[in-house]
């Protein structure tokens, strides 16, 4: 029949969005728990604020030598010293993960390496930093036992809390599920306007334009007639 060729065939757009949509809902039961976007970025928040939390804890406990410091040792007998005081740097490069990790989720694929390299540094800085305090915990004292007591250079007996080794711990694992991010980000859909213009085509392609994907497609720049 004439113009038959040009008429449209609505099943067969039906069975190509269909077939679409059974695709898409596949790939997603096909991707790992590992690779899920909100496991991982839970993950990478989790571990920062567990980084963040130590630095509120107490990490030494500094008992002063009477014979050096006289009567400023007693009041002050046994002075605790947060982490936030003992490594200053921890609770900013926590905070910097973590702010990382929530970015990592709505990033596109070059910031996500940006990213992964940024989380990456922060972790190593809270593993250094609090490394340094158990290597040195009486150095990283001096600064608490001077405003407690007056006297810079003070000799004391100190005692580390777990909190700096949970510092350690939980800055490994955060480098770690830092380095997830680029394998894992492979199963994520995109959410940006602009890695999300080929989807947009194809989609387009697959069936006709409504009002809504016309508007997206005129806020692109494109002629959606």
């Amino acid at each position: 029949m004439p113009g038959s060729g040009a008429t449209a065939d609505p099943a067969g757009t039906a069975g190509t969005a269909g077939n679409a949509a059974k695709a898409r809902k596949a790939g997603k039961s096909r991707t790992p728990v590992w690779a899920r976007k909100s496991t991982l970025v839970l993950l990478i928040t989790l571990l920062a604020l567990a980084a963040f939390g130590t630095t509120t804890q107490t990490w030494i406990t500094a008992t002063l030598d009477p014979n050096q410091v006289g009567q400023a040792a007693a009041t002050q007998s046994a002075i605790q010293v947060q982490g936030s005081k003992a490594a200053t740097t921890v609770t900013a490069l926590a905070l910097v993960a973590l702010a990382g990790g929530l970015a990592a989720a709505i990033a596109g694929r070059i910031a996500r390496w940006v990213i992964t390299a940024i989380i990456a540094l922060a972790s190593a800085g809270v593993v250094a930093a609090a490394a340094t305090v158990l290597a040195d915990p009486l150095a990283a004292a001096q600064g608490t036992i001077a405003g407690a007591t007056g006297i810079s250079g003070s000799q004391a007996h100190v005692e580390l809390t777990p909190f700096p080794v949970l510092a350690v711990v939980a800055g490994c694992l955060l480098a770690l599920a830092a380095l997830v991010i680029l394998p894992a980000s492979r199963y994520w859909k995109t959410r940006t306007k602009y890695d999300a213009a080929g989807a947009a085509g194809t989609v387009a392609a697959a069936g006709p334009v409504d009002e809504i994907d016309s508007w997206d497609r005129l806020s692109r720049g494109e002629d959606p007639t």
